[in-house]
């Protein structure tokens, strides 16, 4: 194979992964913490895309300089994070904590199907594109290819940062350990007096605005179009499946491992691109049933 399709295939998986890795981190989290698999995921990644791509083309057209994209994507997560994030768990999710796991999937599946439907209303069936972010940094040149340096190196550096960011405010923080603390034992907590639905809710705000931070993150690199919620939250559930339940380390070795194998399979056999993930997925599994992270835990009964 010529070492320009290997170089592009890794450039492509790095890129890949580092968007998955930023949608699954915030999905991982809030199972973590929560214990509740957030199929809405999906659709506040998508509303981030939205937002992202819809403001910075009203903003541009205006004349306004191209630099702003970036803190307009901080903007985005943020509104997505407090705006939405706060209000679904504060009156949707606390009223389930207790419930069968069966409930809470279907919850949060109602969740997502209503801002489907919020996402065409507001947005409508069209496409959107804003690559003012994408064009602004331009080309780098890489042993004789050409990639565009938000891909290869702002991505990767974020997902990067976003990785060590939460290690640190989860083990050197006091906000950090009193999440570690409910997420070990929520009962114990309690009784030493930590308010568990305080931290339940900054969990998942958390959560839901690195999912919007996902989406505005990808908006510059592709088509923002209805449907997009539900690839990645799929995509997601792989790797959140194939790390571990819960572990955040794992979710970026699992993102990496996906977003290679994708991009090696769109450019050696593209019939198994879509199903390259999940075959990953299934071969973690099959050995590992915990995930390549994970570790039986005792249930409570």
């Amino acid at each position: 194979m010529d070492y320009t399709i290997v170089l592009l295939a890794i450039f492509d998986g790095l890129s890949y992964a580092a968007l998955v890795f930023m949608v699954a981190v915030g999905l991982t989290l809030i199972f973590g913490v929560l214990r509740i698999l957030n199929v809405a995921h999906g659709s506040l990644y998508a509303i981030g895309a939205y937002l992202t791509a819809s403001i910075g083309g009203a903003i541009f057209a205006a004349g306004f300089a191209p630099i702003l994209a970036f803190p307009l994507m901080l903007i985005a997560a943020a509104l997505v994070g407090i705006l939405l994030g706060g209000p679904i768990e504060y009156l949707l999710l606390r009223r389930i904590y207790h419930k069968p796991e069966v409930l809470q999937l279907l919850v949060t599946f109602a969740v997502f199907m209503i801002l489907e439907d919020v996402q065409r209303l507001v947005w409508g069936n069209q496409p959107y594109f804003e690559a003012s972010a994408l064009q602004m940094l331009g080309n780098i040149q890489v042993f004789g290819v050409y990639y565009t340096v938000y891909q290869l190196i702002l991505l990767p550096v974020v997902a990067a940062l976003t990785l060590i960011g939460l290690r640190v405010f989860l083990r050197k923080t006091l906000t950090g350990r009193l999440i570690t603390a409910v997420t070990e034992d929520r009962e114990a907590a309690q009784s030493i007096g930590i308010d568990a639905n305080r931290v339940y809710l900054l969990t998942f705000v958390v959560g839901a605005g690195l999912a919007g931070l996902g989406g505005a993150l990808a908006s510059p690199t592709t088509s923002v179009l209805p449907g997009i919620g539900a690839e990645m939250i799929v995509l997601s559930f792989a790797v959140v499946a194939t790390a571990g339940l819960g572990r955040i380390e794992g979710a970026a070795i699992a993102a990496l491992l996906i977003g290679l194998g994708r991009s090696a399979a769109t450019y050696t056999f593209p019939e198994l691109q879509v199903l390259v993930p999940y075959l990953i997925m299934l071969a973690v599994l099959l050995v590992r049933p915990e995930g390549l992270f994970g570790s039986p835990a005792a249930r409570k009964i």
